[in-house]
């Protein structure tokens, strides 16, 4: 769309609603810069009710860097976004690609995306989707695992009761179609461990953490990062209870292995410290606490 009649739009709306800020997004396309094999958009002006606007069709793919976010000269309420299309071939998008595949993972598709949605807060959407697979699920896996991210998905909204029904039902389907030190059985016991621990339901939540913790050590090795997650929630339990120097053990424990499995700047550390810190802080030791906290800052 011409810059001027896109404007005019922008113009007439702000003019009838007093209470609104206009945005108008200018995109900028180099073609020099971006793959011949995979272009992203066309020119369809020629295809057009009003082909002198001289219309682009962009496909659902397209990214756009933002460039420059200002304020017109001429009017407060209105602002200009500047936009230049970009493809796989910048170093940046790739990278952020790269992460999105390390952090969403699934043996399909449907799965990567309910993953992806849950990343994105967008709860509703991944709950429709994962009802919708349930209703499909032909093996009892599938069920367990659809059951499994229902729960996760409650488990992040805070809905507590709703997430340990989930994965009890996943946890109930597991146990019949896996040995009882199966690592997968071991990530729902911690889970519902987990929701039971926030429920301040801290004794269901040590039986769930203990079975958790039995078959993680039999199933990794001593120095896997899940072994570290499972002291974390043990040492959240503890903490929550009051218990601060059994926290600080468990906390220590998984902090070890954590430095051992990870790299000196991984978030898991910064939480490690956190966790540590918010213990000494509990315990009235704030000089400690400010210790632990200013070395998770240091990474975050």
């Amino acid at each position: 769309m011409e810059p001027k009649v896109g404007m005019k739009f922008v113009e007439r709306t702000m003019k009838n609603n007093q209470d609104i800020v206009g945005v108008i997004f200018i995109m900028i396309i180099d073609q020099s810069k971006i793959s011949t094999s995979n272009t992203s958009f066309a020119m369809i002006d020629e295809h057009s009710a009003i082909p002198s606007e001289q219309e682009i069709l962009f496909t659902m793919h397209t990214v756009f860097r933002v460039v420059e976010i200002k304020q017109t000269a001429k009017n407060n309420r209105l602002w200009e976004v500047r936009l230049a299309i970009t493809d796989d071939n910048d170093p940046q998008l790739a990278g952020l690609t790269d992460c999105i595949k390390e952090e969403v993972r699934g043996s399909t598709g449907w799965r990567r995306m309910g993953q992806l949605m849950l990343k994105v807060g967008h709860f509703n959407q991944a709950e429709e989707l994962y009802n919708e697979l349930l209703e499909n699920a032909s093996t009892d896996s599938d069920r367990a695992h659809i059951y499994h991210m229902l729960g996760y998905l409650k488990d992040d909204q805070r809905k507590y009761p709703e997430a340990a029904k989930f994965y009890e039902k996943s946890l109930e389907i597991k146990r019949k179609i896996l040995p009882e030190d199966g690592a997968s059985l071991a990530s729902t016991y911690g889970n519902i461990g987990r929701v039971y621990n926030n429920m301040g339901e801290y004794s269901k939540a040590f039986e769930f953490y203990e079975k958790d913790l039995k078959i993680t050590k039999i199933s990794l090795p001593p120095n896997h990062p899940d072994l570290a997650t499972s002291y974390n929630n043990i040492g959240s339990g503890y903490r929550k209870m009051g218990e601060y120097s059994n926290a600080l053990e468990f906390y220590d424990k998984a902090n070890k292995i954590n430095h051992q499995s990870l790299p000196a700047n991984h978030p898991h550390i910064a939480s490690d410290y956190n966790n540590i810190g918010l213990v000494y802080k509990n315990m009235g030791e704030y000089s400690k606490a400010l210790e632990f906290y200013d070395k998770a800052n240091k990474i975050n």
